[in-house]
């Protein structure tokens, strides 16, 4: 968070003509605290994505566009908003499907998706109402809801605004560190499955094939293997050399995504002995793990402050979630048609053990990794510089260096805890995820508009989603962890299970 004595960036303080306060109440210190960056992205950074930007369908011609030239052209941001929605989430979809059906499945991701879509135009239109209310250059997410809630009749409410940027970045850290979390319990897995069939793997890559694991060590034990480099990952800050490693990331996994299809399109069997719908008590976990996928919402406002000519933005987002969307569904009932009942956590899981395809869950895995700085960057931002200001200058490398060992060293405690990947995917999924992209933009329209009008058949859409991700947030959350206290002897370790 930035220091509010610090001079403010693109904004106009009460007091002008331009600076206008719906309640008289809003303070130059709640104006000024808007100047940190909200990263949702690990494509927009302090360098590449400054404050200083137009947002604005209504009204753009009210903002002066500072370095403009050196924006994202509709190309760029197109394959940021890509790379913001596709991770981890994805390859866990068919299991997802599993849990809902080869029908409710995909018919349920396509919902999602549509409301997932819906809740980031929210976000975008209430961020440019405030950005042309205040003559404010760009506001992020956190932003967004602290002057919706200055714009309420509630005077508790408007009392208490920061909170709702604070609440914002509280569940921004979640999210992130979750992120992180299954990243650990992914490479584990992986790493494990390749080692085991290290021995008797060759070139033959029929499915039909029997491969002998060989026994080796705990999953949570690899997870302690990683740890020390995925440390010495984060200790690099340069966010030049990130994005180095973000781009070998990317294309790490595009080339194992594109593998991954050709192989799941062959051999299809009959898909009629699947469940059109399965039993609502794994309906949450569906839920969980799709949201988990879905949640890209962080990624939108920073990119479009971003982009050369942020008019274009909306046919960007429409464009860009219409292919996710179809990505999303296309591998999940494929995934689960060539595997039924068989899928695991993650369909790398799935793949046969020779060694084309341990390339491809070595090339994933790697992708995974240096992900994993990239993602832990987020709550880094937020939490660290606070408490790197309270010592001295002299220490303060040290404090910064001790505490980003922390933060992963939490993140991997967590996934130990939580070593089944399926159930940290809908964990996350369940409890942040549904709260970022589901439930606070709906709330946030109505609280931006009350006020000034807005048509009752609003106010009831924006309440049926924010309930919808409410149950689900509740649900979900509850049945992950019903199934985390499942007796030991029921679970099935997925690593261990592949026999292909």
């Amino acid at each position: 968070m930035s220091d509010p004595k610090e001079p403010e960036k693109g904004g106009v303080e009460l007091g002008t003509p331009n600076a206008v306060a719906p309640t008289g109440t809003m303070s130059t210190r709640r104006l000024r605290s808007e100047d940190y960056n909200d990263y949702s992205s690990t494509d927009v950074t302090p360098e590449g994505s400054p404050p200083d930007g137009m947002n604005g369908f209504a009204h753009p011609e009210s903002y002066q566009r500072f370095g403009e030239t050196n924006g994202t052209t509709w190309y760029q941001t197109l394959i940021h908003l890509l790379k913001g929605n596709i991770g981890t989430g994805l390859l866990g979809l068919p299991l997802a499907v599993k849990n809902a059906g080869i029908l409710l499945g995909p018919l349920s991701l396509l919902v999602m998706g549509v409301v997932a879509v819906h809740c980031m135009g929210i976000l975008v239109k209430c961020a440019h109402h405030f950005c042309n209310r205040f003559q404010k250059q760009f506001v992020d997410y956190g932003g967004a809801v602290m002057y919706g809630l200055e714009a309420t009749p509630s005077a508790w409410l408007r009392t208490h605004a920061i909170w709702g940027r604070r609440v914002v970045g509280l569940f921004l850290i979640i999210t992130q560190l979750g992120f992180c979390c299954v990243y650990f319990v992914f490479l584990a897995d992986n790493l494990k499955q390749v080692v085991s069939a290290a021995n008797g793997t060759t070139n033959d890559c029929s499915s039909n094939r029997t491969v002998v694991m060989t026994p080796t060590m705990d999953s949570r034990l690899y997870m302690l293997s990683i740890l020390p480099f995925v440390v010495l990952l984060t200790f690099i800050q340069n966010l030049k050399v990130l994005s180095i490693f973000s781009m070998l990331a990317n294309v790490a996994m595009l080339v194992s995504l594109v593998v991954i299809y050709q192989y799941i399109v062959r051999d299809i069997p009959d898909p009629r002995n699947l469940p059109l719908a399965a039993a609502w008590k794994t309906y949450p976990l569906f839920f969980g793990t799709a949201i988990f996928a879905f949640e890209g919402i962080g990624v939108v406002l920073p990119l479009e402050n971003k982009m050369k000519n942020p008019r274009q933005f909306p046919v960007i987002l429409y464009v860009g979630m219409t292919i996710v969307t179809i990505l999303y569904i296309s591998l999940s009932v494929l995934g689960y048609l060539r595997f039924g009942a068989d899928i695991q956590a993650s369909i790398t899981l799935n793949l046969p053990n020779c060694w084309l395809y341990q390339a491809v869950k070595l090339l994933f895995s790697f992708g995974i990794f240096f992900t994993y700085a990239v993602q832990f960057y987020v709550p880094a931002e937020i939490i660290i510089p606070p408490l790197v200001a309270r010592v001295s200058e002299r220490w303060g490398w040290v404090v910064n260096l001790l505490l980003r060992v922390a933060l992963v060293c939490v993140t991997c405690v967590l996934a130990i805890l939580i070593p089944r990947l399926d159930l940290v995917i809908s964990l996350v999924g369940s409890i942040s995820s549904s709260a970022l992209a589901l439930i606070f933009p709906p709330l946030l329209e109505i609280a931006t508009y009350y006020a000034e009008g807005i048509h009752p058949l609003i106010v009831a859409k924006d309440i049926a989603i924010s309930l919808f991700g409410f149950v689900g947030f509740v649900v979900g959350t509850y049945e992950a962890l019903v199934e985390l206290a499942a007796p030991a002897t029921t679970i099935v370790n997925a690593t261990s299970a592949m026999v292909q």
